[in-house]
């Protein structure tokens, strides 16, 4: 017998929460366009989402922060919430972060808050059918109600994976220094201890520290990319998300190693933040670490999402 097609289904944005978006790995080859990457601000997590229900690391999944969305269907959806722990809960069936389920039609699903953290991502089997715009379907502003996203419909079994443990306080972003490292003494920036202040979003995260040395020098604007941490005029730091601008005029005293970068896009207001200084021969054992161990995870969760889909004998 051949195998049954997926059908086409509409998820429906009832309450759009406080910052819900499409995402998926962005656009990291127009950057010379002027076009930020985008994308999840926090990949690692996507892609245990993604293979939760099946799908490949980078298929298009919704981005909660910190207040969820209200969502229906009009068909069955194998879905899952992955990422910070919120609180989660239907009408019909008890819910868990991490957990795979299935929504059923006129199912309301609430995606509330979380008290840790700032993302999660919801991803469906076969992953959210909108527009490519620049070789990605990353939704250029966040969804509204009213919103309807086309998927695949289908069913899925039961499994789960636990999340990570809490950070420890202060968060550690380890750096390589930055292209105006030598115009601030080190020790003023490795030793401080930083606070995420409420004017942080996906484009960067303001910090409040004590002020480094203003430098003397000018300079005209130069390439940067997430993960770089400048120096504003009043000595304080921002460090660039995966929506911040490609090029700026700030020096740039650090950059945040791409192995914390998805640490950096759950950080939240309030909390506090320390640099470590790393030299690249380190980070770079720590990237293929960290890439080694996402491997690894979403080889067990192919597997677990095979023997879950294989036939039983009656």
């Amino acid at each position: 017998m051949s195998t049954p097609q997926p059908i086409g289904a509409i998820l429906k944005v009832l309450h759009p929460g406080l910052c819900t978006l499409v995402v998926d790995h962005g656009r990291p080859h127009c950057r010379s366009l002027g076009v930020p990457v985008g994308g999840a601000a926090d990949r690692g997590a996507l892609a245990v989402g993604n293979a939760l229900v099946g799908n490949e690391p980078d298929a298009a999944a919704l981005e909660v922060a910190l207040a969820g969305p209200t969502l229906v269907a009009d068909a069955v959806l194998a879905c899952v919430l992955y990422g910070a722990p919120f609180d989660l809960s239907s009408d019909r069936q008890p819910l868990a972060v991490g957990k795979t389920f299935t929504l059923q039609p006129g199912e309301t699903l609430r995606i509330g808050g979380t008290a840790r953290d700032v993302r999660a991502y919801f991803c469906v089997r076969g992953g959210f059918q909108t527009p490519v715009v620049l070789n990605s379907r990353s939704s250029l502003e966040p969804l509204r109600a009213g919103a309807e996203l086309p998927c695949l419909s289908g069913t899925i079994q039961s499994h789960f994976i636990l999340l990570e443990a809490a950070r420890t306080a202060p968060a550690v972003l380890r750096a390589l220094d930055g292209a105006q490292a030598s115009w601030f003494r080190a020790e003023d920036f490795y030793s401080a201890t930083f606070t995420v202040t409420p004017a942080s979003n996906r484009m960067g995260l303001r910090l409040n520290g004590p002020p480094l040395p203003a430098p003397p020098d000018e300079m005209v604007s130069e390439p940067v990319c997430p993960g770089t941490v400048q120096v504003t005029r009043e000595g304080q730091c921002i460090v660039l998300g995966v929506d911040g601008q490609t090029i700026g005029g700030y020096p740039k005293i650090a950059h945040v190693i791409s192995t914390d970068l998805d640490t950096l896009g759950q950080l939240r207001p309030g909390e506090r933040v320390v640099f470590r200084r790393t030299r690249l021969a380190e980070a770079e054992r720590l990237y293929r670490e960290k890439q080694a161990r996402l491997r690894d995870w979403l080889k067990r969760l192919r597997a677990a999402e095979m023997i879950a889909d294989m036939p039983r004998e009656p």
